[in-house]
């Protein structure tokens, strides 16, 4: 399998990947986009830090690609959507950079206190100014850190070691972690008007967007300080121009811009209370070697059929939570390809319930692996967990989920029920049985069966008569397909009975067609899983 390694990333992760049995590295550093559309015609992988441009016309051009590794956080310079589409995995190294970055913030913040930078740049110029440099301390200043993540927390420890109190904002903070931190959490509103100190460590997205603009700085404290290490674009630059030059705001550090490289007439350069760095935040010696061998580590991984971790476009599974769901993931795709089967064509939505212990389970990679059952057949090969979700919203059906607390038979039990535009329904749940997890299908169409949900069924809804067993039995006989187990299931006696049987082999086109034309016979489905 041949990797395309197409930024500079660190020596020892292009060792990682040169040292592996069957892998082809391809070291194409600063290559024009015409080379790079050259290059990835035959590659399973492609390596990038920020520099090489993954756009939807490589993807095009790369039949055989599987996984787009970047060394590094963001993504900006991969087309995630036209990757998901093609069930290309794009995966980052969010932690490789933590320390570097929560560092580079610390620095800002020391920085905004006592203007070193600025210091030192009159020391240079032969001067002996003493009075101009004054700052203030960070002890006993409050902190407000906008998002705690990863490096979020990191920057929490470092003020709390210098004696400040920390205020966070986070959506998705609980109440115990932030505990757990000794952080206190606040609303945005509140975190504006009581920090001295903000620092901003958000994705970027429609919600954060100048999530810090003009309404912002004009309910933050007089003097406050603020910095940006995370994305540019969380702080609004016009309006952070305004408030330093009004006196809102007494200093800035920025790592990050609206639009980089940052324009050489841009005012931020000419206002001496603002330090800039030209985006370093993962620019250390350890972080660049952690992210490249983190990166060679996670596509080794995917192309040998292993966990997927960091993947930014599906669900990660490490290895700890394979051991978990594996068999759950292929119980869902069971499921899904025998309702597919036993559904027919007009669908519109497909519903997913979990019930029992799955409930408490991240159940994401398993709801895909039921979507990735249902388009099988449908889609063929070219389906995969990436691009299960895109595929269903393009033929119109939806996806609900649902975790029930209602009582079941069972510890633990999926469903998938195909519901087609007139309301009706097509069902089937499953289960684990036995230390070995086997898959069983223990109901199909809410009636009652125990089947081994594996190779070849045939599935049959009759007249509940006598001989119609035997009947079935016979006409397989002769066909030469010999019946490996058999689940019946009835309501009461006389009226329809459903009989689901393990086959050895695929019965003829000749039976099949005997079955479905018995009068006696309402359904007659031969399904593979």
């Amino acid at each position: 399998m041949k990797i395309l390694v197409a930024d500079k990333i660190s020596p020892k992760g292009v060792a990682y990947l040169r040292a592996q049995s069957g892998f082809e590295v391809i070291e194409a550093y600063g290559s024009s986009p015409e080379k790079v559309l050259e290059l990835v015609r035959d590659v399973h992988a492609i390596a990038v830090r920020s520099e090489t441009k993954i756009s939807a016309d490589v993807i095009a051009a790369a039949p055989l690609l599987r996984v787009v590794g970047r060394a590094g956080v963001g993504v900006d310079n991969v087309d995630v959507d036209a990757a998901t589409e093609r069930g290309v995995i794009v995966m980052n190294t969010p932690s490789g950079n933590t320390i570097a970055t929560a560092e580079l913030t610390f620095t800002h913040l020391l920085c905004g206190a006592r203007p070193v930078p600025q210091a030192a740049a009159s020391m240079k110029s032969g001067q002996w100014d003493r009075k101009s440099f004054s700052g203030i301390e960070l002890f006993k200043k409050t902190l407000g850190v906008v998002g705690l993540g990863r490096i979020g927390s990191e920057v929490a420890k470092r003020a709390q070691a210098f004696g400040m109190r920390v205020l966070a904002y986070d959506p998705y903070l609980a109440p115990s972690r932030a505990k757990a931190m000794q952080v206190e959490p606040a609303t945005l509103d509140e975190l504006l008007s009581q920090s001295d100190y903000i620092t901003v460590h958000m994705p970027l997205t429609d919600d954060t967007h100048y999530m810090i603009d003009e309404a912002a700085f004009a309910k933050a404290k007089k003097g406050l300080r603020i910095f940006n290490c995370a994305r540019g674009g969380i702080i609004k630059e016009s309006a952070l121009v305004e408030a330093i030059k009004s006196g809102k705001v007494a200093a800035a550090g920025l790592d990050v811009f609206e639009d980089e490289p940052l324009a050489k007439e841009s005012e931020l350069r000419t206002l001496p209370n603002v330090v800039l760095t030209p985006h370093l935040g993962a620019s250390t010696a350890e972080a660049q070697e952690s992210v490249g061998i983190e990166i060679a580590e996670q596509i080794t991984d995917v192309l040998r059929g292993g966990v997927i971790r960091n993947a930014v476009n599906m669900p990660s599974i490490d290895a700890a939570a394979v051991k978990v769901l594996g068999p759950y993931i292929d119980l869902g795709a069971k499921l899904g390809t025998l309702v597919q089967q036993i559904a027919g064509p007009q669908i519109t939505a497909l519903r997913i319930t979990y019930w029992g212990k799955l409930v408490d389970l991240d159940t994401n990679s398993i709801t895909r692996a039921v979507q990735r059952g249902y388009l099988r057949r449908i889609s063929g090969d070219g389906v995969n967990f990436v691009n299960a979700p895109v595929m269903l919203e393009r033929l119109g059906i939806k996806c609900d989920i649902l975790k029930s607390t209602e009582h079941s038979d069972y510890t633990e039990l999926l469903g998938v029920e195909a519901i087609a535009a007139d309301g009706s329904t097509r069902s089937v749940t499953g289960t684990l049985f036995t230390k070995a997890a086997k898959p069983r299908v223990v109901t199909i169409n809410q009636r009652d069966v125990e089947v081994e949900a594996a190779g070849k069924l045939l599935i049959i809804e009759n007249k509940d008569q006598p001989g119609m067993i035997g009947y079935i039995g016979t006409l397989l006989g002769r066909d030469g397909v010999n019946i490996a187990n058999m689940s019946l299931s009835r309501q009461a006696p006389g009226q329809t009975a459903l009989i689901v049987i393990n086959l050895d082999s695929e019965p003829s086109e000749a039976v099949r067609r005997e079955l479905k034309g018995n009068p006696n016979i309402a359904l007659a489905k031969y399904v593979e899983l």
